[in-house]
């Protein structure tokens, strides 16, 4: 199993808007950047997402799981980029701040802070427990 974290706008796509639609997850698209789409070819049904709101709240806020693994995008009129399909697994109880994160000498190279504006990126098995555990979650 691998291990990723999916940045969304809240006001685009939010965690309630996920776990509305419910055990058919929703597809995880719009991705136009290349290492992004790249990291989305990676993924296997079963791998585990954090969940992240971008922009407003810049907090990682839960966890989707992959259903579907990468497909063309049905937004890409170009047929250039993929999507894959995530459904809702759990909602943080506390939200985990990249205020925080920041302040976790243990997640200093977390690609959240090295990469910033990439909007998919793997996360290592490490520095995931971490995070779990920041976010009260066993």
């Amino acid at each position: 199993m691998q291990y990723w974290l999916l940045k969304s706008e809240p006001n685009v796509w939010s965690i309630d808007q996920q776990v509305k639609a419910g055990s058919k997850g929703a597809i995880w698209d719009g991705v136009r950047n290349y290492q992004a789409a790249n990291n989305l070819k990676k993924m296997k049904v079963g791998d585990l997402c954090f969940f992240y709101h971008s922009n407003i709240g810049k907090e990682i806020v839960g966890i989707v799981k992959i259903i579907k693994e990468a497909f063309i995008d049905p937004s890409d009129k170009k047929k250039r980029f993929v999507a894959v399909q995530v459904a809702f697994v759990t909602k943080f109880e506390e939200f985990i701040t990249l205020k925080n994160i920041k302040k976790n000498k243990h997640l200093k190279d977390l690609p959240l802070i090295k990469q910033s504006r990439l909007s998919v990126m793997q996360i290592d098995f490490k520095s995931w427990k971490i995070i779990l555990k920041m976010g009260k979650i066993k």
